[in-house]
């Protein structure tokens, strides 16, 4: 019995622990975010902080924790464009102690105020104001100001829709308001409506905050961070063939390139982010800074989205809510709930917790999606027979990750972080993270730049940490798209500028490259 067990949890952590099998990271992939996209998680981060002037090897001091919500916002889509839900409760959970049960605890609620109900669009600005013509016909009389300015803080009068918002640090059941060291309100970013409307980059570092305590709070409409080539993913994994003549191989050159081969399908599209940077005493179990050895080093992050039990609309009054939160999504590891979890099955992950994920175990046992590569390809692609223990580590708390002598905990899907490994200059990070030789890339923890596309395509399908796979084609699978169309920033929220509605760019398939201009 004690080995049908320990089989079932090896296997149980393989399907939790298929980190990101290979499509839109978390974008719509279960049928109630499908509904209610506004609570769609689609990507969590969680890493050690870097900088431009940081050193290789130097002692960490913060971590970054982001989650992205609301996906493939056309930055086009006026004249609403696409606000923090007021009736959802955003939240970053972090376990320290290794149950699967949250610790600590980053709160945000949001709040709408209409500040030009009588105006189609909710951002309007131009210059230093536009009034009437000459011509102008009554009753509005010649040089009366029709077009406000052009916005460039929270209080400029054309920001028709205004976003405050209240951020909770929790800890040991103690709530603490998070409010920036000047006494300023909290207001998210809006959509970049366009470079007339708004000086959208002003809005964005205006809504960077920093608290006494140093930590650092973001929200706002974003560049979205992840990239893909979906449409080849989801067409039945008809991947694209590149210089190898193989399709869904790359050659050394296409994978060691920090350039695209094939068409970003999420590029020119904006999402809702929400970004805290905060001491790493704040988030371990010891509240210190620990080594990398220590059991106490790793933390497990995921995020969650949650709704009142009942809204009642009554138009044109505000709507009515009422009941205890009811969580809509969580999400850990990127791509679990798309690509692992049966249909059937989504909501109710979506709806429960990390700590109770070994009723899923049935998916992970000889996970499905391998096998249907195996299958598109004719075999070319030879894949490791079930149970899938290789991929314990990312389902528990376990090396390579955390180290030796952790807890491993119950199978849950959250996303393990060693708050004591140093982070890698961005200049020498490497997008393969962990199985490229960067100890500070994922799956320990997630940063901006990992290509988990291709990571997953090469641990989850192609197995390479098992004995024998890591060998061609296993280990230069890829879908040929390396980086992201927008250029991170430096330094915290690191998320790049939003795509201004005028002037985005989407690139289409069989279009040359789709990174940054370089």
């Amino acid at each position: 019995m004690r080995t049908v067990q320990s089989v079932v949890a090896a296997g149980l952590a393989v399907i939790l622990s298929l980190p990101e099998p290979v499509w839109a990271a978390n974008h719509r992939e279960a049928p109630i975010t499908a509904l209610d996209h506004k609570a769609d998680i689609t990507d969590v981060y969680a890493f050690v902080s870097y900088g431009p002037n940081q050193q290789a090897n130097q002692t960490p001091e913060k971590v970054t924790l982001i989650m992205c919500v609301d996906p493939l916002l056309e930055p086009a889509n006026g004249p609403n464009y696409f606000p923090f839900d007021d009736g959802i409760e955003y939240a970053i959970k972090v376990d320290n102690n290794q149950d699967g049960v949250e610790d600590v605890i980053f709160q945000f609620q949001f709040h709408n105020e209409q500040r030009l109900p009588g105006v189609f669009t909710v951002y309007a600005g131009a210059g230093d104001g536009i009034s009437a013509p000459a011509n102008s016909p009554a009753p509005v009389a010649p040089g009366t100001l029709l077009i406000p300015p052009k916005i460039n803080s929270f209080d400029s009068p054309g920001l028709g829709m205004r976003q405050r918002y209240m951020a909770t640090w929790i800890r040991n059941n103690q709530g603490n308001r998070l409010r920036p060291a000047d006494g300023r309100e909290l207001y998210a970013v809006p959509a970049n409506a366009g470079p007339r409307t708004m000086d959208y980059e002003a809005l964005y570092k205006a809504g960077t905050y920093t608290t006494a305590d140093g930590v650092k709070i973001f929200a706002g409409t974003v560049d979205d961070p992840f990239w893909i080539d979906l449409g080849a993913a989801f067409d039945t994994l008809n991947l694209r063939t590149l210089g190898s003549g193989v399709p869904g191989v790359l050659t050394e050159a296409e994978d060691t390139a920090k350039s695209n081969f094939a068409s970003d399908t999420v590029s020119g599209y904006a999402v809702n982010a929400i970004a805290v940077e905060v001491p790493i005493e704040m988030l371990t179990a010891s509240g210190r800074r620990e080594p990398a050895t220590s059991a106490a080093a790793t933390i497990g992050v995921w995020a969650t989205t949650s709704r009142p039990a009942t809204t009642v609309r009554r138009s044109p009054n505000p709507l009515e809510t009422s009941g205890d939160l009811r969580q809509v999504q969580r999400m850990g590891n990127p791509l679990i709930n798309e690509l692992i979890i049966g249909t059937g099955s989504k909501d109710r992950f979506s709806m429960d917790e990390p700590r109770n994920d070994a009723q899923f175990a049935d998916f992970a046992l000889d996970p499905l999606l391998p096998r249907l590569v195996n299958a598109a390809y004719a075999g070319a692609v030879e894949i490791p027979p079930p149970p899938r223990t290789d991929l314990l580590p990312l389902v528990t708390y376990a090396p390579p990750i955390a180290a030796s002598g952790t807890p491993a905990g119950p199978v849950a899907d959250l996303l393990r972080l060693n708050t004591g490994v140093p982070a890698t200059p961005a200049a020498m990070a490497n997008r393969m993270g962990l199985i490229g030789g960067d100890r500070a890339g994922f799956p320990n923890g997630r940063r901006l730049m990992d290509d988990v596309v291709d990571i997953a395509l090469r641990v989850v399908v192609g197995g390479v940490l098992v004995q024998g796979f890591n060998k061609a084609p296993n280990n230069r699978l890829g879908d040929g798209v390396n980086v992201n169309d927008a250029d991170y920033l430096p330094e915290f929220p690191y998320l790049s500028y939003g795509p201004n509605g005028r002037d985005r760019r989407h690139i289409d398939p069989g279009e040359t490259g789709g990174g940054p201009v370089r």
